[in-house]
């Protein structure tokens, strides 16, 4: 008789390396609750509540009359790119031609495309943390190392020039970051970015892979600068975005790159091989979407300002959170580490995965523990709900948190 095998030992050793998604995880989890009958309010995922814009949906409709049905360049759309381009000109000061655009199947479609065209087995790869949690799982895949560096609460959550250029070794191939932040809503500033952009240009093998996905989710009054934008570096920058935070557009799944040729050129030839062109219908709504009115967006942004001015203010009455000002994003993250040791006389909470599941089996309020974001004390609630669902949710952690001694 043989032997019962693991099922997974019978995977690749690149996918049991890998991590869970904890967003995902989380999500995944409120939807079990919620399904048996239990009213979960579901902070954990970072979608817009919003509606995709109607003259974007009505563009996929002409779209699909027109009879775009079938496959799509693989670096997409010539008027696409050209869109994406004139974006990159308009609103970012990056001189980029199409040539120098490729669109993939969402942003983070995007970012893992990048780091498997630049990073070989052995490479290191700094990531700014907290980080989106996906960052050091897409580094794995390629065999590069993460190298966290923590910014601080102090500091915004934001890492210096200094710590940066301390954590650079002979095999750092690529530093990359997020502005505005998930999961913290930090925004580094121009003058922050150019003081990281200077440690840059002084190692002049080193990349830089910014995620601009929420750029306009942005509440500082200076508004979003690009690293990119930088003369003396702007070769050395592959600025990534896409639709789906600053649009509404999340299931519609378009991301894209801004890179020097040769980058873009690597980054089609690999989607060539794995995924060709994306959605074609979608490519086209996009095409609506940057070129079209941008007042649906900044009513959009407005909503999230307000949420977060609401969410900040209610979660500082909790007591035993420390709570920071996200500059942008639909994020709050604080810190609930005071709270670690204590019990409810069932449950005592060890680190930010307990404190997380226990608001979801004790409170109902959907959360993401701060642990897969590289900042075990914190935990990620997206303010992108009601403000009935918000304020209901942050009372129900906070009677929760009275059962704790």
């Amino acid at each position: 008789m043989s032997a019962i095998v693991e099922t997974t030992s019978l995977l690749a050793d690149r996918i049991n390396a890998l991590e869970e998604s904890s967003t995902l995880a989380m999500t995944k989890k409120a939807r079990e609750l919620a399904a048996q009958g239990h009213k979960v309010i579901s902070l954990s995922v970072g979608e817009p509540d919003f509606k995709t814009p109607q003259h974007i949906c009505e563009a996929a409709k002409k779209a699909i009359d027109d009879g775009f049905h079938g496959y799509s360049p693989v670096a997409g759309y010539p008027d696409l790119r050209k869109a994406i381009a004139d974006k990159f000109k308009r609103e970012n000061n990056i001189d980029w031609k199409p040539e120098n655009v490729v669109v993939s199947t969402g942003a983070k479609h995007s970012l893992a495309n990048v780091i498997q065209v630049l990073v070989n087995p052995g490479d290191e790869v700094i990531i700014f943390s907290p980080y989106w949690v996906s960052y050091s799982e897409m580094v794995k895949l390629a065999e590069g190392k993460s190298v966290i560096v923590e910014g601080t609460f102090e500091n915004n959550f934001k890492v210096t020039p200094e710590q940066f250029e301390a954590a650079i070794t002979d095999r750092t191939k690529v530093v990359m970051y997020a502005s505005p932040n998930n999961p913290t809503g930090s925004v580094y500033s121009e003058a922050e970015l150019r003081a990281i952009a200077e440690v840059v240009a002084r190692h002049e093998n080193i990349f830089v892979l910014a995620d601009e996905i929420y750029e306009h989710i942005n509440f500082t009054p200076t508004g979003h600068f690009s690293i990119g934008s930088i003369p003396e570096i702007k070769d050395r920058v592959i600025t990534v975005n896409g639709v789906a935070k600053g649009f509404a557009m999340t299931g519609w799944r378009i991301g894209y790159i801004g890179a020097a040729k040769w980058i873009a050129e690597g980054v089609e030839k690999l989607q060539g091989q794995v995924t060709s062109g994306t959605n074609s219908i979608a490519q086209k709504a996009t095409v609506a979407a940057l070129n079209g009115p941008m007042e649906p967006t900044q009513e959009m942004a407005k909503a999230y300002e307000r949420r977060r001015d609401l969410v900040v203010k209610l979660l500082k009455e909790v007591p035993g959170f420390k709570v920071n000002v996200p500059e942008g994003a639909f994020y709050a993250f604080p810190d609930v580490s005071a709270h670690y040791g204590k019990s409810d006389g069932e449950t005592t909470i060890k680190d930010s995965d307990d404190f997380s599941t226990w608001l979801l089996e004790k409170a109902f309020v959907a959360t993401v523990a701060g642990s897969g974001f590289g900042a075990p004390n914190c935990i990620r609630i997206s303010t992108a709900a009601a403000d009935e669902a918000l304020e209901e949710a942050v009372q129900r952690i906070k009677d929760a948190v009275a059962t704790l001694n």
